[in-house]
């Protein structure tokens, strides 16, 4: 059997990119790991979930183990950096936030996990982190690095594909409209640099079989993830059409135009 490394910027995200690959290789009897960078104590916050930045790390570090224990996942680790918060803002510049690590030295810890697991498959997030925050794109620069020192065979970007995504915003109106009062939250907006265009695309994960898992993973992040959330009032056959497949870019085996995406990853 192989081993799986999935190394996210934040909690939460672990579950949103990659939760349905993870449960499908731990189903597999593959060995799966989670790196976290953060404790994500910048991100968005349901009312009422934690007083101070310090709880809510604590939190959300036990509803990541929540979350990784439904996804299969046999070892958690998190890296302690603080939360960059999101692009152009004050705490991008903390010396003790992820963005502001040195890459090396980071690189070189999550090596260390990287050898001490023999892993087979590591994935970051694409170059732009997939939508620019500042700790996604240290995601991809120190697990490069990392990758590149642990000789891991295979490093693959999770990204999301932004053709699809236009294809499902084009009729997100009517379902939205639907839904009514339901949700609080409204969907993410599409911007044009989210993700990567399906031609860059070399993998295609179909993960409906194990999406009612990814759902509960989502939903074990409820500091973040509010039962009023647009993702969790979202149909089941809805939500499995938005999250059934996850995607992932290999740089070093670029698809060639008139080839298939690959469907798994190990």
């Amino acid at each position: 059997m192989s081993t799986l490394v999935c190394f996210h910027a934040h909690p939460d995200d672990e579950a949103i990119a990659t939760g349905g690959t993870m449960a499908l290789a731990s189903a597999a009897g593959h060995r799966v790991v989670l790196i976290v960078a953060t404790d994500g104590e910048l991100g968005f916050t349901v009312e009422g979930e934690a007083e101070t930045p310090e709880a809510l790390g604590a939190f959300r570090r036990a509803e990541t183990q929540a979350a990784a224990s439904i996804l299969g996942a046999h070892r958690v680790e998190f890296l302690g950096y603080h939360d960059s918060g999101m692009a152009g803002e004050s705490s991008n510049d903390d010396p003790a936030c992820f963005a502001q690590a040195d890459v090396d030295e980071t690189a070189e810890r999550v090596a260390a996990i990287l050898r001490e697991e023999r892993a087979d498959v590591f994935t970051i997030y694409d170059d732009h982190g997939g939508y620019g925050h500042p700790d996604h794109i240290a995601v991809h620069t120190v697990g490069t690095r990392a990758g590149e020192l642990a000789e891991v065979p295979s490093v693959v970007w999770a990204t999301m594909n932004r053709d699809k995504i236009r294809e499902q915003m084009a009729g997100a109106a009517d379902l939205m409209s639907e839904l009514g009062d339901a949700t609080s939250d409204d969907p993410p907006k599409m911007d044009e640099e989210m993700g990567s265009p399906e031609a860059l695309i070399t993998h295609g994960v179909d993960v409906t079989s194990v999406v009612g898992a990814k759902r509960r993973a989502m939903v074990a992040h409820r500091s973040q993830i509010g039962d009023d959330s647009w993702f969790l009032k979202l149909p089941d056959d809805i939500f499995a059409v938005a999250f059934g497949h996850e995607w992932f870019v290999d740089p070093a085996n670029p698809r060639p135009a008139d080839s298939p995406m690959i469907a798994h990853l190990l």
